[in-house]
């Protein structure tokens, strides 16, 4: 499977389109591929899961929606990954950027950037066919790269203005 290939298949067609919706349409898009190519899927997901596993990145997680966990920073990449591969790459660089984009809200109005499970479909649809699990891509780091981001106001506030000034809720 190619870079393109993976990026038309995770890319949304409506990114404001709910959590489940999201999931059924990945999942109709990978029931066809055979078992070498949702390896080679998930291998790819995997890859770009570790390559957002940033300080800097679970720092607009925290800006745009209180992300303050390691299962919450994992469904946050899942949806960045969801948004395809312009955006994804252009947050990994810049995460300030995040702000330019259109965010699902919850109930409550607040924004909701997290896919459920989104990482798990290929493994799901793999292990469904063959009774066995696909094999393990280990995310290669036991924290998230870069020097970890500071929860203070002016530090928020300095390091992703244009979040900042329109998610933050501190």
């Amino acid at each position: 499977m190619t870079e393109i290939e993976f990026w038309q298949l995770v890319t949304a067609a409506n990114p404001l389109a709910g959590s489940d919706e999201l999931a059924e349409q990945l999942s109709e898009k990978l029931t066809p591929l055979s078992d070498e190519q949702l390896a080679a899927f998930d291998k790819h997901f995997s890859l770009k899961m570790r390559d957002s596993y940033t300080w800097r990145v679970w720092g607009a997680a925290f800006i745009i929606a209180g992300c303050n966990s390691e299962y919450a920073f994992a469904e946050f990449r899942c949806w960045l990954i969801s948004r395809g591969q312009e955006t994804f790459e252009h947050a990994l660089k810049k995460p300030d950027s995040l702000a330019n984009l259109a965010i699902v809200q919850d109930k409550e109005g607040f924004a909701n950037p997290y896919l459920e499970e989104y990482d798990l479909i290929a493994g799901q649809l793999f292990e469904e066919r063959n009774e066995h699990e696909l094999p393990y891509v280990p995310s290669g780091q036991s924290q998230p790269f870069g020097k970890r981001f500071k929860d203070t106001r002016k530090y928020l506030k300095t390091s992703y203005p244009n979040l900042f000034e329109k998610y933050w809720q501190g």
